[in-house]
């Protein structure tokens, strides 16, 4: 099956931010579009909106005046429902309410061709119980397009427990056609980026509720450690605390409360407040503008260390001994082969993160993982009660002899980075084991749906089979709720596979 013909009519039903997005898209490909919204006169104005933005696109010679002119000729909007019957397409991206998308696919039906394909652009409802309302659910595809529409690459196709496999197929090949990169996906909650991405904000939410770090601080480690573009605090800020709460809440209930999904205390707090982010002008952060903006604590400046220990490479922050040669700090007594520590001058233990804390031990210090520890400009360490000072000035002296600034948090197992980027590998394979969709359409949609530096599987291999397996078995050692607890899929990553060719 291929893509829908250029000649072929799309409609768009709902004309908010989204269903003008959607409508430009197609627009802009070659289909003629036809607009339709429930409130009189909105389809007019929104023909109007993308009409402007057409003209936007032209000042800036990313499209010809003549092809403005065609598109424009092209769009037309609708009265009524009736006036769809011609389309070979139609996407709805009305309210987020299953019986409101289930009476619009409804009356659609008694309208369009049997040809037609149905598509709904939900990011957080069921496409197959959308479907259930219908006589025919084989032709009912989600596709969920990320805002703004016409310029996030990413289109999540997802095939309800009914859609048939040609159907999904067209939708797929449409939206290629139409310069998306689709990802297949089975009808499960959240989608691929929905379900995968939770961590990214639940674990920044966890390590603030726990007190160990403030938002700005956790967020700049994110960025500049962990290579986020923006980090969960600012993102949740930027997305709208409402909207970023019913999202996780829709998850968490779609999974009958599964503890790995459950929402923020904290973050709920903020929507009660009405404290919403920056279309409130107050989140996590003041937006006022006068609002005196929110710094990372960064440690004061101290001596480097004259020597370091190596016991083993460092795992996956082996390029350290590298950079601290190149430093001028001496790495003695190097061993590659067993331990991932480094022991400084004090006697103390410069440690990266594997999930326990620093108060298990006499004295211990932690640092976070590092997308890339040449290019991260910042490094997060954790102490506890019974680390020295001198220890800690150390491990923050060596770090910043190395041109990092450092963030000292508190003594939680996994830090931020780390327990983060396990966790959503872990959702990541599990999803896998269940059919949700492939590693490379789950690594595409992280990468391009919410701009992750890598993708899950991406990650997973850099670090190694065993590395979030491992931490995160410490973490639900520590806290056995069920939270860190890791999947089925992920143990049989990270050791079936390593005993059976030991055993070969």
């Amino acid at each position: 099956m291929t893509a829908l013909d250029l000649s072929s009519t799309v409609g768009v039903v709902g004309t908010g931010t989204m269903g003008q997005g959607i409508a430009q898209v197609a627009l802009v490909a070659g289909h003629p579009v036809r607009l339709y919204d429930t409130v009189p006169g909105r389809a007019a104005e929104a023909a109007a909106a993308i009409g402007a933005r057409l003209d936007r696109l032209v000042e800036k010679d990313r499209m010809t005046a003549a092809a403005r002119d065609a598109a424009r000729a092209r769009l037309l909007p609708a009265d009524e429902l009736a006036g769809f019957a011609d389309c070979t397409l139609v996407v709805e991206a009305v309210l987020e309410r299953l019986e409101a998308k289930q009476e619009l696919f409804r009356a659609l039906e008694d309208i369009v061709g049997e040809d037609c394909l149905l598509a709904t652009n939900t990011s957080s409802l069921s496409v197959t119980a959308i479907g259930g309302a219908l006589r025919s659910a084989s032709r009912l595809v989600g596709l969920h397009f990320f805002n703004p529409a016409p310029l996030l690459p990413l289109v999540e196709v997802v095939s309800g427990f009914a859609t048939d496999v040609t159907s999904a197929t067209r939708a797929y090949e449409t939206a290629r056609s139409w310069g998306k990169t689709p990802v297949a996906c089975a009808d499960t909650p959240g989608f691929i980026v929905n379900r995968i991405a939770r961590p990214f904000y639940a674990e920044a939410f966890a390590v603030h509720e726990a007190q160990a770090a403030d938002p700005a601080t956790i967020d700049a480690v994110l960025r500049e450690c962990g290579g986020f573009r923006m980090g969960a605090f600012e993102l949740t800020d930027l997305i709208g605390q409402d909207v970023n709460e019913s999202v996780t809440h829709s998850v968490w209930q779609a999974f009958f409360q599964d503890v790995r999904f459950t929402p923020s205390l904290s973050q709920g707090r903020l929507v009660e407040s009405g404290r919403l982010g920056r279309k409130s002008g107050h989140g996590w952060y003041d937006y006022a503008d006068d609002a005196e903006r929110a710094e990372p604590h960064t440690a004061e400046p101290a001596d480097r260390p004259a020597y370091v220990v190596a016991e083993g490479g460092l795992g996956p922050a082996a390029e350290l001994l590298a950079m601290i040669r190149e430093a001028g700090i001496q790495v003695r007594d190097e061993d590659e082969d067993h331990g991932t520590r480094l022991v400084l001058p004090s006697g103390g233990q410069l440690v990266l993160t594997d999930g326990q804390t620093s108060v298990e031990f006499r004295d211990v210090v932690y640092f976070d993982l590092a997308l890339d520890y040449r290019r991260a400009t910042r490094i997060a360490l954790s102490a506890g009660h019974d680390t020295l000072p001198q220890t800690l000035s150390e491990a923050i002296g060596l770090f910043q002899a190395l041109g990092k600034e450092v963030s000292v948090i508190g003594d939680v197992p996994g830090m931020i980075v780390a327990r983060t980027v396990a966790r959503v590998i872990d959702l990541a394979h599990d999803a896998v084991a269940k059919g949700v969709a492939t590693e490379e359409d789950i690594d595409t949609a992280m990468r391009l749906g919410v701009n992750y530096p890598l993708g899950p599987f991406e990650w997973s291999r850099r670090l190694g089979r065993d590395f979030a397996y491992d931490l995160l078995d410490d973490l639900h050692l520590r806290d056995p709720s069920g939270r860190y607890a890791p999947s089925l899929a992920l143990y049989r990553h990270a050791y079936a596979t390593e005993k059976r060719e030991g055993a070969s």
